[in-house]
């Protein structure tokens, strides 16, 4: 439903980029359960990378935050699957409670942010109105190459965008699932 870049797991008070201290670079998403479960998320983030493999820094460290201990328990459990599925030491860090800060805005939905077609779409959105839309955050995935053309033919009607950025939206799909 949501999604927004920022910093996690330091002891610095409001990191930025450039004073980012022992900081993580993370993503914080809000999602309906209803059709996405936590379960599910976390399956996602453990086959999309490399558990086994220590983080080379604490900036580009993989890592699942988590905010309540149900959630800890639950990545734990998904951990420790991965690690008897593959036979692996898992080195990826699950860690609750860390506070999580925005980035700047000009990190926020960054593919989306270089298509000028979709962004002219959004130039009434204040900078965190875009940070903070699901309408955003879907726009970004698609032009990231995250999402399939019958998922976007179901959703573009809600997306309330003209008829020029429909039509440009869903050449940039079709040209990315091309090259996948």
């Amino acid at each position: 439903m949501r999604t927004r870049v920022g910093y996690a797991g330091g002891t610095s008070v409001a990191p930025t980029y450039h004073e980012l201290g022992d900081h993580t670079e993370a993503f914080q998403l809000d999602f309906d359960p209803t059709k996405l479960t936590y379960d599910e998320l976390l399956d996602a983030f453990w086959t999309a990378h490399q558990p086994e493999r220590e983080s080379w820094s604490r900036q580009y460290m993989a890592a699942v935050f988590c905010e309540s201990p149900e959630q800890e328990s639950r990545a734990n459990q998904a951990r420790d699957r991965i690690a008897a599925l593959r036979n692996i030491e898992v080195r990826t860090p699950v860690i609750v409670g860390a506070r999580f800060y925005l980035a700047e805005d000009y990190h926020q939905k960054y593919y989306l942010r270089h298509d000028a077609v979709l962004m002219r779409e959004l130039a009434s959105y204040r900078p965190r109105e875009l940070t903070d839309s699901t309408v955003a955050a879907r726009l970004n995935g698609y032009v990231a190459g995250r999402g399939l053309m019958a998922r976007l033919r179901d959703e573009l009607p809600s997306f309330g965008l003209s008829v020029t950025a429909s039509e440009h939206l869903e050449k940039v799909v079709r040209a990315k699932q091309r090259r996948a």
